[in-house]
This record gives C-alpha cells, structure tokens and sequence, in this order.
C-alpha cells in the first residue's frame, strides 16, 4: 500500500475510531440504565404503594398525630413529607428540609400532584388527602435513587477508563504502525546513505518495498550504482590517461634522443655535404613523427572533454566524399600501393569537413603501415542499397544498414583475428609491430579518434577483417534528415 493512501486512511482512523468507541460505549451504557431503569421504576413504585398504604390514613393530618408508624418507614432511601391543606409542615424526615411547623408555598405545594417524578437522584410523589370532598392534607414521598447514583458513578469511572484505554490502544497502535512504516524504514535508509557515504555496503531490502518508501529506496540503489559504475569509469580514465601520457613520453623519448644525436653530429662539423642532409632529412623527420603524436594527443584529450560539441555543416555528399577522397588515390600510388576508389554518393549530409579529413588521413595511414608493398587498398564511398562488386563477402555481412552513406578503407595482407578486431579502437593499441611495413610504429591513438570523431557525427565505425584477405575499417554515417 502507497505510504500516501497508508497515512489517509490512519488520519481516518484516528478520526472515526474514538469516535466509534465513544460512541459504542454510550450505546452500551445507555441500555444498560434503561434497562436499570426499568427495573428500579417498578421496584420504586411497589415501594411507593406501599408507603402511600400508611401516608393516606386521615388520623396523620389531625393535630398530634402519632408518627411512630411512619418513622418505621423512613430510612436513608425513604424520605417522608406531611402537609396540612394550607400547606402546614407537618412531618418531615428530610434532614435538610426541617422545618416543621412552618408552611410551605401552595403553589410550589399543589404542583406535580399524582405525578411519579424521576429526576437523576430521586423518584418523587405528591398526592393530597381528602376527607368530605375537602383537602385536609397532602403527603410527599421522595424515594432516594442511592443505589442508582453510585452506579452511575462506577460506570462513569469505567467509561472513562475505558474511553482512555480505547484511546491509548488506538493512538498506541497507530505510533506503532507509523513507527514500522516511516520511521524505521528512513532511519534504515539514512543509514545506507552515511555507509555508502563513508564507502561501506549494509544489506537491505527496503528496495523492494511497493511504496513510495521502496520507490526511494530503489531510486537511491540506482544512484548508487550510477555513482559507482561512474567512480570506476573515472579510475579506468584516469588510468588510461596515466598509461597514455607514460606510453607517450616513452615514445618522444626516442625521436628526441635521434634528434639531439644527429644535431650534435651535425654541430661537429665533420661531415659532407651529402651527410649533412641525411642527417637533416632524420631530424625532420622525426620532428613531423613528435608533430603528429601531439597533435593526436591533444586531439583525442578535446574529444574526450564532455564539454567538447563538434560543429556540423551541411554539405552536398557527391561533391564533397568525391573531394575527400580522390586525392589519396595519387599519395596511395606513390607509396607503392595499388589503389582503386568508388564513390555514388547523393543527397545532403551534416558533417565536420576537417575533422573528416583527420578520419581518412588516419585510417589511410593505417592502411599504408599494415599492407604489404605492391599491395592492394580500396577506398569506396557509397549508399545502400548501391554495394559495389568488388566488395568482398566477409564485408558485406557488415553492411546491414539501408539509410546513409558507408565509407569503407580496405587493404590486402594478412588479416587480424577476429579476438583483436574490436580492440583497434582503444586507445594505444597496436598490432605487433613486425606486421607493420618496415616495423614501421605510430602514436597508437588514430583509430580511437576516428571512432570518437564518427560517434560524434552520429554515425558508427568498425572493422571486417579475412585472416587470409585482409582488413576493412567501416564507417557508416547517416544522412542529413529533411
């Protein structure tokens, strides 16, 4: 049940409940003085008649007249009056009415005559005398209701008692059930909070609750989880950021220590012209290879950044893959590869055009380092459901979209097993170095940040590979929506 409908229908309770017991306990009370007073009526009125058997004897309204019968009469429950008929105190037992002798107000006197009054404490009847048509005397008997009152009493002290324990049990209960519902379930969940603060676990199942109780507490473990998957992403980056920059400052290391070799050879001054630019043509060359490693540290440190959004333009996709990709055709040739290129491209795509170029140039040098020379690359830009023939098998079972454009690098040689494939895009992983042209070694980071600069596009990048045929890195990119 919901806490919200829980805590309504607890306010009801608390409400209607002492209202109900109250009121069950008058109902229960009340039947019990009606039928009391049933009973004490009628056991009244045989008193009554058999006093009024004694009090209507003419001889008690004459002038000394003997009482002794009526004092038989009188007792704590029984209180007698005698009036003459113009309202003379004759007798009276009623010790705090003594005033024999005196007269009594007739109007007060003849009011209520034959009438059996109850009132909460007693049962009072007044009936004249007459002698010859005239009244000579009326007599007052009040019956105490001693008994009756201290029954009364005794049940009101019960009915309190009762109405307290009804109220202690009701509002008891309720404390209780408040207790188990809300306070124990927050005070376990703030414990969870401080322990997961101070890195600690305590076990609880307050999650599986159906409440809103549970609904937090299952909020919080997700919150937990988040928390802890993001802490260990942030360890896993930290550390890969650390085995980066220690992997690239190796890697700087030995082009500098060249660099400051040939430069000390050259500041000698003991070499031939011919020498000197050898040693030139090294420097510079190794400077280009430091170049590129920064620039693809720094690249792939601003693709990180969660603040990083690349901005896209919207461009006419034959003109534009035609212009990307054409010119490696020739750069490919010079290096001794064999190259064939196809592009059918339509429509308008959103893209970043330098960023673009970092993608190609980077895969392309992929490709040149792992394919053997007079070896064969295939660069094809394309939309489904269009496949060029020359694709081979093992790359169309990749192509399974049919909206977009695919962009696909492809080169002969000796394939990767399918364990390392999805690997080539972490970052600092490389093949081994003897399957490169000439041990030749790059930074380790263009493939992560082709992936991350494709991602970035909304696209998606992977890698096809023949042990026996070769590699295909694969891009997909979607087209601009209308």
């Amino acid at each position: 049940m919901k806490v919200k409908t829980w805590l309504l229908l607890t306010y009801l309770l608390v409400m209607l409940l002492p209202l109900a017991g109250v009121y069950g306990l008058y109902l229960s009370i009340n039947n019990y003085y009606q039928d009391k007073q049933v009973a004490e009526y009628f056991e009244k009125r045989s008193t009554l008649n058999k006093i009024k058997k004694v009090v209507s004897q003419n001889k008690l309204y004459e002038r000394e007249a003997n009482f002794n019968e009526l004092e038989e009469l009188v007792s704590n429950e029984v209180q007698i009056s005698l009036y003459g008929g113009n309202g003379l105190i004759i007798y009276t037992s009623n010790p705090m009415n003594n005033r024999v002798g005196s007269f009594e107000n007739k109007k007060i006197l003849y009011q209520g005559l034959y009438e059996f009054k109850q009132n909460y404490r007693t049962f009072t009847y007044k009936e004249p005398i007459y002698v010859k048509g005239k009244i000579v005397g009326i007599y007052e008997v009040v019956l105490l209701r001693t008994e009756w009152v201290e029954q009364v009493n005794t049940q009101t002290y019960l009915v309190v008692a009762g109405i307290i324990l009804l109220l202690v049990v009701i509002y008891g209960g309720i404390i209780y059930f408040l207790n188990q519902r809300l306070n124990h379930p927050v005070k376990e969940l703030m414990l969870q909070m401080k322990a997961f603060a101070k890195g600690e676990k305590v076990p609880s199942t307050l999650h599986e609750k159906k409440d809103e109780l549970g609904e937090l507490a299952w909020s919080f473990l997700v919150m937990q989880q988040e928390i802890e998957l993001a802490r260990k992403q942030i360890q896993e980056e930290q550390g890969q950021k650390e085995f980066i920059i220690a992997s690239l400052s190796h890697d700087l290391k030995t082009p500098l220590t060249s660099i400051q070799a040939y430069a000390e050879g050259l500041k000698n001054g003991q070499l031939s012209n011919e020498e000197q630019q050898d040693y030139l043509k090294v420097i510079l060359t190794k400077s280009d290879f430091m170049k590129q490693m920064l620039d693809d540290l720094m690249m792939y440190t601003l693709l990180q950044s969660p603040t990083y959004k690349m901005h896209l333009v919207e461009v006419e996709g034959d003109e534009y893959f035609d212009m990307l990709l054409s010119d490696y055709e020739q750069v490919s040739r010079e290096k001794g590869f064999s190259v064939s290129t196809f592009i059918q491209v339509e429509g308008m795509y959103e893209v970043n055009p330098k960023q673009l170029i970092r993608v190609v140039d980077n895969l392309l040098a992929n490709a040149w380092r792992y394919t053997e020379t007079s070896g064969r690359i295939e660069i094809t830009a394309f939309e489904p459901p269009i496949i060029p023939t020359h694709c081979k098998k093992w790359v169309k079972s990749h192509l399974t979209k049919q909206e977009g454009l695919y962009m696909i690098i492809q080169n002969s040689g000796e394939g990767i097993p399918i364990e390392h494939c999805q690997q080539l895009f972490e970052p600092l992983y490389q093949l081994d170095q003897a399957r490169s042209q000439n041990g030749q070694r790059g930074a380790g980071l263009g493939l992560s940040i082709a992936w991350q600069i494709i991602e970035k596009h909304g696209g998606k990048i992977g890698v096809a590979s023949d042990e026996n045929e070769g590699t295909a890195i694969i891009c997909w990119l979607p087209k601009k929506e209308e």
